[in-house]
């Protein structure tokens, strides 16, 4: 079946669920189904439609890319109170350099 998309929209509006795991599947292997390797141009037009496609028609926690942060807690993923204040630095220079080997 050979179809001619104007757009991408054109195209999100004949994908189908089967249609958007067959793209996915070809991206994740590089390959169409029939084992011909996909071009760049071919990858970047598969990924633009499945991203669209997810958009539109999949909750949020099952689209590509999708990170569940709902389960870690505050302190795993910010900073201790007061982190975000300057801290000054002061370089020390070795007081012994007269033995520069490792023990």
């Amino acid at each position: 079946m050979n179809h001619e998309y104007k757009s991408l929209q054109d195209l999100l509006a004949m994908m189908d669920a089967e249609t958007h795991a067959n793209l996915k599947t070809a991206v994740e292997l590089g390959r169409w189904g029939d084992g011909s390797k996909l071009s760049a141009e071919q990858l970047e037009y598969c990924l633009q439609a499945i991203i669209a496609y997810e958009a539109q028609n999949l909750p949020e926690h099952e689209r590509v890319g999708f990170i569940d942060k709902s389960g870690l807690q505050r302190e795993q993923c910010h900073e201790p109170p007061g982190s975000d204040q300057a801290v000054n630095l002061v370089w020390v220079e070795s007081v012994n350099k007269t033995n520069d080997t490792c023990h």
